[in-house]
């Protein structure tokens, strides 16, 4: 008998944390714009640092996508770029959810938002950039080390067997022929065409006249305002009543925004890439193409 009220309080506790947690979860679901879908709300996705994986931003988008009660998508930017694949999957989740919903997506720009953080917001209905806010840099860049004298200083040698006379390209470890290079550019060409084309069809602009523009280059704000890269100038504020606006809501815009997730790998990631000229390397060593704004 003495045993059941101790088995009774740990039943009771067992209860007790599956409600407490239970209440955290919707608690973390009301706060992000995932629980009952009621009111009218605008909700901001921030693209923050360099662009690499994408994973947590697209489900997000995918998330405000299914929510009847978010009637517009505020994409916050502040981002020198990154890779290439990862913008363009952006861009691409933008345009199927405009497509799809109708929902309208404002982008906010902050102090950068260049060359793949351009990309991202060319996709957008409208661009709202401070005025100095630096965007543009419509280009591709892969940058490549050439530690070969080095090897031979220290009495080392690289043996490479290969399938294929192009299987190397880009080795670190010898000097890069003029065919290599014209191969290399060739496909350099193809993805810059594939820039100028998606800020053409997101922008509503003819090829001819973002050409012009894509020599990587980078504008402030109220400069892009000129070449039709950005609709209009204002902070955050500003770009929340436009998208509360372009969404047909009326009175104060309510804005929801997801929490962030801590995770290890982001701290580490930032704090390699912020500190990468300390090992000789800058954040353009990213392996791969490269939608990228560096200043050396």
């Amino acid at each position: 008998m003495a045993e059941r009220p101790f088995f009774r309080g740990i039943m009771i506790m067992i209860v007790l944390g599956f409600l407490f947690f239970t209440g955290i979860y919707w608690l973390s679901r009301f706060s992000e714009g995932g629980g009952p879908q009621t009111g009218e709300k605008i909700a901001i996705v921030r693209i923050e640092g360099v662009i690499l994986d994408v994973t947590d931003t697209l489900e997000e988008l995918k998330r405000y996508e299914e929510n009847a009660s978010v009637k517009a998508i505020l994409i916050r930017i502040n981002s020198p770029g990154g890779a290439v694949v990862p913008s363009q999957e952006i861009y691409e989740e933008i345009k199927k959810i405009k497509e799809k919903t109708g929902k309208k997506i404002i982008v906010s720009m902050g102090t950068v938002a260049a060359s793949g953080g351009y990309y991202i917001a060319s996709a957008s209905d409208r661009i709202v950039a401070n005025p100095g806010t630096l965007t543009g840099s419509i280009g591709v860049i892969m940058e490549l080390m050439n530690v070969g004298g080095l090897l031979k200083k220290a009495g080392l040698e690289s043996v490479v067997i290969k399938s294929g006379a192009r299987k190397d390209v880009g080795s670190p470890f010898r000097e890069m022929t003029k065919a290599e290079k014209e191969y290399l550019q060739e496909v350099m060409d193809d993805v810059h065409s594939q820039f100028i084309e998606a800020v053409a069809k997101g922008r509503g602009l003819k090829k001819e006249e973002v050409i012009p523009l894509a020599d990587g280059r980078v504008f402030t704000g109220r400069q892009a305002i000129k070449y039709k890269l950005v609709d209009e100038l204002g902070d955050l504020d500003d770009a929340v009543h436009v998208a509360g606006k372009m969404a047909g809501i009326k009175g104060e815009p309510r804005v929801i925004e997801a929490k962030k997730k801590f995770s290890f790998f982001d701290l580490f990631k930032s704090e390699f890439l912020g500190n990468a000229k300390l090992f000789g390397f800058n954040q353009n060593n990213i392996p791969g193409l490269n939608y990228l704004w560096t200043v050396e």
